[in-house]
């Protein structure tokens, strides 16, 4: 054995598994496994990002004050309590490195986002896995696995790689039975695709302890950037900026955030163009036999009738040049997370897994 050992907790980290980008030996590929805006970004968040190519040389600012300001004012938020990061991600992390720790425990559901585990066990803290109720956000199962050692529960409202969401009374029922010194975080990397929804704004006004944290990765079509935000009592957010590098996020990609949450009408019209298609993929696969809860967010969580099936239709469309992604590492090994793409790949997509069942039933 090597004399230099990491961490208690850092080998039990697996790897994380990013969407593919390639589709071997096809032509013509669609990337449907990240959940990316198929419109691409703002041509005001474009714009921005070019005039900053002369200015690389410098540093960008350690406060990230345009950017707070900005989303402050899209949100109606206190800029103060804002906090800015590489992608939602790292406010994530510095969740559990801020406030969890050896003997501490960080509670997540089944089918929660990866990263709530892989940050949890680099802090040296311990991961509790909750069961959900039929792909959905169990409120009583957190409430009955919290105890004194629990410090942070998080939970994604709308969840990936469900694509279900829970009301705003089940949350609060939440906020308020969870103890006192655990922290609620609300991660709403999808919360931007539900009209009138504001991300858990209303929950962090009202407690001390209900952290919210958001991305520009989805709707606002900067993943490439990698920005995040992250919402909640002061108290906390100074904490956090307490280990937050001073230069964490680029001067490019703050310029391209801001232009791109100032230009609400394009993120409007990308809602509005996702809703549509999302609709009609999920009503398109149900007609191929293939079922889907209701989707709040920008992905269809295709549900087969077993792994068996699910991997074979995703070898199916592999062939055809269309990438989704399998989620088995979710625990959902029988399904396929497909994101809603434009209304062209929308409409390849629907046809290729008919073509699949329809051969499997011949």
């Amino acid at each position: 054995m090597p004399k230099i050992q990491p961490q208690p907790g850092i080998m039990d980290i697996e790897l994380y598994q990013a969407g593919s980008s390639h589709a071997t030996g096809a032509e013509n590929t669609v990337k449907l496994s990240s959940n990316e805006n198929p419109f691409g970004p703002s041509p005001a968040a474009i714009e921005a990002l070019g005039k900053t190519a002369h200015m690389l040389h410098r540093y960008p600012s350690t406060d990230h004050l345009p950017l707070r300001k900005a989303i402050a004012e899209a949100f109606d938020l206190w800029s103060d309590n804002i906090i800015c990061g590489v992608g939602s991600d790292e406010i994530i992390s510095f969740l559990c490195y801020a406030y969890a720790g050896p003997g501490d425990e960080v509670i997540h559901t089944e089918h929660g986002f990866a990263m709530y585990r892989i940050s949890t066990l680099a802090a040296g803290a311990t991961p509790v896995e909750v069961p959900e109720h039929r792909r959905l956000t169990d409120v009583d199962a957190i409430l009955a696995a919290c105890n004194e050692r629990t410090k942070i529960v998080f939970i994604a409202n709308p969840n990936n790689p469900t694509g279900t969401m829970i009301a705003e009374a089940e949350v609060r029922r939440l906020a308020e039975g969870i103890p006192s010194h655990t922290i609620l975080v609300l991660d709403g990397a999808y919360a931007e695709y539900v009209e009138g929804y504001d991300g858990g704004t209303r929950l962090v006004h009202s407690y001390e302890n209900v952290v919210m944290t958001r991305t520009f990765s989805k709707l606002y079509g900067l993943g490439g950037l990698r920005v995040g935000w992250g919402y909640g009592p002061k108290h906390i957010i100074d904490t956090l900026n307490r280990i937050r590098g001073p230069f964490n996020v680029s001067l490019p990609a703050l310029a391209a955030a801001e232009a791109a949450v100032k230009d609400q009408a394009y993120a409007d019209q990308c809602r509005d163009e996702n809703t549509r298609l999302r609709a009609w993929l999920a009503n398109a696969l149900a007609e191929h036999g293939v079922a889907s809860d209701t989707s709040m967010t920008n992905f269809i969580l295709a549900r087969f009738n077993s792994q068996e099936e699910a991997e074979a239709c995703d070898e199916y469309l592999k062939s055809q040049g269309l990438i989704v992604r399998r989620v088995g590492g979710y625990n959902l090994p029988e399904c396929l997370r497909i994101t809603v793409g434009d209304e062209a790949s929308c409409r390849r997509v629907a046809h290729a897994v008919g073509q699949f069942k329809g051969q499997k039933n011949d």
